[in-house]
């Protein structure tokens, strides 16, 4: 009896540790609001700009401008330029994240969650959700290529508070940037392959913006970024959390791949926001200048965002476009983001695999 009770008692504990071994993914990207109303817009946009690692002013500034200058006006102007890429199912961000969860959990016979650093779903709701599920080891996977403070990092630190208030156990593994790994340069050459055949005088890199400054609080010695001479094409520790330098590297090395010459292509920054002086050149700026210079077909990709949103779809390929044109400009195309594009799931299945 005795010999019984205690094999039925190993036959638990080995049950029970393997359930209790349980892995899963986590995904996580930037977020979107519930709908194009004005309410939904506003409340969304006061989550992302109250962040202190995006709007990184004293609190009280940051109370005031948001409250007082923005919440005011920019909800409406926002809230009509998501109307133009909306869909009967909602967010082309959540969209294709969505879609992307499903798709690697399929590929990996694995839990795939899904958060947002701002609106639906919630990290929180995420972490509840690994919870029930009694998941014991997390790869996170952010969703941002390069690193910044107002993205990468502001993410990994929201779900590792809401880890160690929730799950304190649980082990976790973090993708680092992947700006550089040659099969996400390939996932973004191949997917870009069927525009880069066609006849075009141009491409432009259009990454999304950062205040300077945010480029000289993330260097950990403060004395490279924005101070050295060519500062992101010198070797530096700082290169490791500064988004220009591997923003530029993304570009190096798809224009390698891709066998662009280097007067094919140029370099800018999107969506800044506010008066203080944003990375350089402009986007807006370039493309109105373009056909002036002898650019009238012009391709533009945004290595920056994986999956298509309001700055790809809306401001790139409506707003710009209708200024390149006006200005004189003949074709414009905006290479979509990966997406779903297979090379890119099967790098995400292949990282997964490598962590298991």
């Amino acid at each position: 009896m005795h010999t019984g009770r205690s094999e039925r008692s190993r036959i638990s504990e080995l049950v029970l540790k393997k359930f209790m071994s349980k892995k899963a993914v986590l995904l996580i990207n930037l977020g979107s609001p519930d709908s194009i109303e004005v309410k939904d817009v506003r409340r969304y946009l006061k989550q992302f700009l109250m962040d202190p690692r995006v709007m990184d002013s004293s609190p009280f500034i940051r109370w005031w401008v948001v409250n007082f200058l923005i919440l005011p006006f920019r909800p409406k102007k926002t809230a009509e330029a998501y109307k133009r890429i909306w869909t009967h199912e909602g967010s082309p961000l959540i969209i294709y994240s969505k879609d992307l969860q499903n798709a690697l959990s399929e590929v990996t016979n694995m839990d795939v969650e899904l958060a947002m650093s701002y609106g639906q779903p919630t990290i929180a709701d995420a972490v509840k959700r690994l919870k029930e599920k009694n998941i014991a080891e997390l790869l996170i996977i952010p969703l941002f290529p390069h690193y910044a403070m107002s993205s990468y990092e502001t993410a990994l630190v929201a779900i590792m508070e809401a880890i160690r208030k929730m799950m304190p156990n649980l082990k976790t593994e973090t993708l680092q940037p992947f700006y550089q790994d040659l099969d996400y340069i390939d996932a973004l050459v191949e997917s870009s392959k069927s525009y880069l055949n066609k006849d075009f005088d141009h491409l432009l890199f259009s990454f999304h913006g950062l205040p300077e400054r945010h480029l000289r609080k993330s260097d950990p010695s403060h004395s490279h970024c924005m101070v050295t001479p060519d500062c992101c094409n010198t070797c530096n520790p700082a290169h490791a959390t500064c988004y220009k330098h591997q923003c530029l590297q993304t570009v190096k090395l798809f224009a390698q791949r891709a066998n662009l010459p280097a007067e094919k292509y140029s370099v800018s920054f999107q969506s800044r926001l506010g008066r203080d002086p944003w990375l350089q050149p402009y986007t807006d700026h370039q493309i109105s200048q373009f056909p002036e210079k002898g650019i009238k077909k012009l391709l533009v990709i945004c290595p920056a965002f994986v999956a298509d949103c309001l700055e790809t779809l809306e401001e790139i390929a409506m707003a710009d476009k209708e200024s390149f044109i006006d200005a004189g400009g003949v074709s414009f195309e905006q290479i979509p983001c990966l997406n779903m594009h297979p090379r890119w799931i099967e790098f995400l299945m292949n990282k997964v695999k490598l962590w298991t």
